[in-house]
């Protein structure tokens, strides 16, 4: 298991960050939750950069990498607040024909309990995709009626509540929804890693230009300390979702399911506490909504939901320690 990227992978990051810093500005990711804000044609130029197909094998159309490089893509997303539904998108690439072009735009949920079921962009995807332990089912959207949540959580992540979930053609088996749930995980906590650095970069910058008494707020000890904690925690989660990545394909190396409710812990707790660090920092301007701190914190209480349960994670990590003493 080697976590130290080679030359290739830094290089993947750092295009996929200039990207996103080129087209998706924060003040066009604000408006990515609107009704019609969603642009296609910038969703068209992420696929076209083998966003969705990292680890697709190149005879199906991908890059042909592996789960650690899509976890690295995923870091760079999140860094830069990337919206849209990215993991519905890199899950169903190779199965879903237009999603890996970025012509066809996919929302995923996993089949509620009770009927009633939240879906993440849906008002802008051609497809709904439902993942339950049987497997997974193409919903056509025409069949399914929704009703939008005025004011969502995270501004940039529009939410549709939807009362019944009909059940659709099935195109996947118990076996591939496992896969994707795992992997689904693993994405969004990479996603959280990178949200949680650039949480604290912003934090940092405005420490460095804002004063008081004369001097920079980032010289005092106590803004110091904050920072630093937030750095630590970015860099610990950092190591165990590139550990938890590495193990999909090497499973062998490790336990699995353990690796990747570690990471989901870790990489949480490091995005949702540098977030509120940032906002703390920022004062209370920190509080408003022209500045981008809030956007950090709003898609960190998202992401943390997605593709698993913090109760349960930590619930699987206690079991793991248990058993081992």
């Amino acid at each position: 298991m080697d976590l130290d990227p080679n030359d290739d992978q830094r290089a993947l990051q750092e295009m996929i960050s200039r990207f996103a810093a080129d087209r998706f500005p924060s003040d066009v990711t604000r408006t990515f939750g609107d009704v019609g804000g969603f642009d296609r044609s910038a969703w068209r130029e992420l696929a076209e950069l083998g966003t969705f197909g990292i680890a697709l094998p190149e005879s199906a159309g991908g890059v042909g990498l592996g789960t650690i490089e899509s976890v690295l893509v995923h870091e760079s997303l999140g860094a830069g607040l990337v919206p849209g539904p990215l993991l519905a998108a890199t899950l169903s690439a190779g199965l879903v024909p237009g999603v890996l072009e970025g012509d066809v735009i996919p929302a995923i949920v996993t089949r509620p309990i009770h009927q009633v079921a939240l879906v993440e962009h849906f008002q802008n995807s051609d497809v709904l995709l439902v993942i339950d332990d049987m497997g997974i089912e193409r919903v056509e959207i025409a069949a399914i009626d929704g009703q939008i949540v005025e004011h969502p959580t995270d501004p940039t992540t529009p939410v549709t509540v939807i009362r019944e979930l009909p059940r659709g053609e099935q195109i996947g088996d118990a076996h591939l929804a496992l896969a994707w749930r795992r992997l689904g995980s693993v994405l969004a906590s990479a996603q959280l890693v990178g949200n949680s650095e650039a949480s604290t970069s912003l934090a940092v910058g405005y420490a460095k230009e804002r004063e008081q008494f004369g001097r920079a707020i980032g010289s005092f000890q106590a803004i110091k300390h904050m920072l630093a904690e937030s750095f630590t925690r970015t860099e610990v989660a950092r190591s165990s979702v590139w550990a938890a990545g590495v193990t999909i394909d090497e499973p062998e190396v490790a336990d699995v399911d353990r690796a990747i409710a570690g990471a989901r812990l870790m990489a949480a707790r490091a995005a949702t506490e540098n977030a509120k660090t940032g906002v703390q920092v920022h004062g209370g301007m920190g509080f408003t909504w022209e500045v981008d701190a809030h956007l950090y914190l709003k898609r960190a209480w998202i992401l943390e939901t997605l593709f698993g349960n913090l109760d349960e994670d930590a619930d699987l990590i206690a079991l793991h320690v248990a058993a081992s003493r």
